[in-house]
């Protein structure tokens, strides 16, 4: 009976653990893969500015309630000949707050290869 209970008390955990952290690893995945859509458009755009582009993530960032600064934003511009590209980073930690028990789950979700 108390193994039961035990293992019913350890199932709980787990599954109330999961349903605290896979909200923000499924938020970075998504922001990831808009931070690769903002270095697609801003990079053939040749007007927009580093700080153009930095604005666009944290349009993108709002849009995910995520807490990103603009310090916290890093922009390269990528020129090779016949190839202009822009390369873009952020890092940000999340706090997840499990019963009795608080930890920062920290990320640093970029458009992919800098070398292309």
């Amino acid at each position: 009976m108390i193994k039961g209970f035990v293992g019913f008390l350890v199932v709980a955990a787990v599954v109330v653990a999961l349903f605290e952290i896979a909200p923000p690893m499924m938020t970075n995945y998504s922001f990831q893969d808009d931070l690769k859509t903002v270095a697609l458009m801003d990079g053939a755009n040749f007007q927009k500015t580093d700080d153009d582009v930095r604005l666009d993530v944290l349009r993108k960032a709002q849009e995910h309630d995520l807490p990103i600064q603009p310090k916290q934003i890093t922009v390269q511009r990528i020129g090779t000949p016949g190839l202009a590209a822009v390369y873009v980073a952020a890092d940000y930690s999340v706090t997840v707050n499990l019963p009795g028990y608080s930890f920062d789950m920290h990320f640093s979700p970029n458009s992919g290869n800098k070398g292309f």
